[in-house]
Parts: C-alpha cells; structure tokens; sequence
C-alpha cells in the first residue's frame, strides 16, 4: 500500500470547562496514560503532552488524511468521558474551544521543551504568548496565564524564540 510523505506538527491547547482547576494529580496521572493511546489508535504521533490544574498543552504530528478538528474533538471527548467513567461521575469536562498552532519540525525541540516544563513556565509567569492562547466559552481569545483578552493581534514573534 503507498505511503505518505508527511511533517505536520501541532501544538494543541485547550482547557477545564468554565477554567475551573480540574486537574488534579489524579487527573493527569489518568489524563497523561489515556490520551497517548487515544492519538496512537487515531494514527497521531504525541511527542508532548503536559498540563496545568486547568488546561492542557499537547504537541502532536497526525497524518494528512486526518482533519485537525475532528482529531482534538475526539480526543477531548473521549478523554473527558473515560476520566468521568473512573471517576464515577460527570463532574470532568473541557470546554469547548481551544488552541492550535502549526510548527515546522525546526520549532518542534522548543515546544516540546516549553511543553514539559509548564509548570514550572506558569509558576514563574515564563509564557510564550502564541502558545497559550485559547478561545474561551464565549468565543473570546484568551491567553491562558492572566485571563484578559487579546489587546493586540499576534506580532509574528514568539517570546523566548531562538531561530537557528
């Protein structure tokens, strides 16, 4: 069967319905074995996947035969169903926007980087604007750190970015 050539990388953000802080370790323990087989069994590849209490950030390569939205809407919905179902409740939910940036495989080291040291980039408000932004349950972008709308549209330079 042929093959296809492909390098398509995305970096996903989306978060907690209402923002509320959801993720617990708990949570991302259950979040962080499930969502890695869910992007296996659709074909992705994830080569970064971290959280904080209330958003997730994944970097992820997924063919091209595969539409993006309808990628992150499963793996939203699923994840969020089998956390619900251990759980024993409906008390876990994303909502419903998110965010999504195309990489080329040149910016795939630093957002992997910038990925895995979330927690440690929001505890010292160490953020890559274009990285956190998400649309929020009233359709406004927000970015995720500080909660306050966009004032200006995205300038073309990423805080912290080193181009080789």
């Amino acid at each position: 069967m042929p093959q296809t050539f492909y390098k398509l990388y995305y970096h996903i953000i989306w978060a907690t319905k209402k923002r509320l802080p959801l993720i617990n370790p708990e949570i991302e323990k259950l979040i962080k074995k499930y969502v890695p087989n869910k992007i296996t069994e659709y074909n992705g590849k994830q080569l970064a996947l971290n959280m904080v209490e209330d958003h997730i950030h994944l970097l992820v390569s997924i063919p091209p035969k595969i539409s993006i939205a309808d990628f992150v809407h499963k793996i939203k919905g699923s994840s969020s169903h089998h956390i619900n179902a251990l759980q024993g409740g409906k008390n876990f939910y994303w909502q419903s926007g998110y965010g999504i940036v195309s990489l080329s495989e040149k910016g795939v080291p630093f957002v992997k980087q910038y990925i895995n040291n979330q927690k440690q980039k929001h505890q010292n408000n160490d953020l890559v604007d274009i990285l956190e932004y998400i649309q929020d349950e009233d359709g406004e972008q927000r970015e995720t750190a500080k909660e306050i709308p966009i004032a200006q549209p995205y300038n073309g330079r990423a805080k912290n970015f080193k181009s080789r």
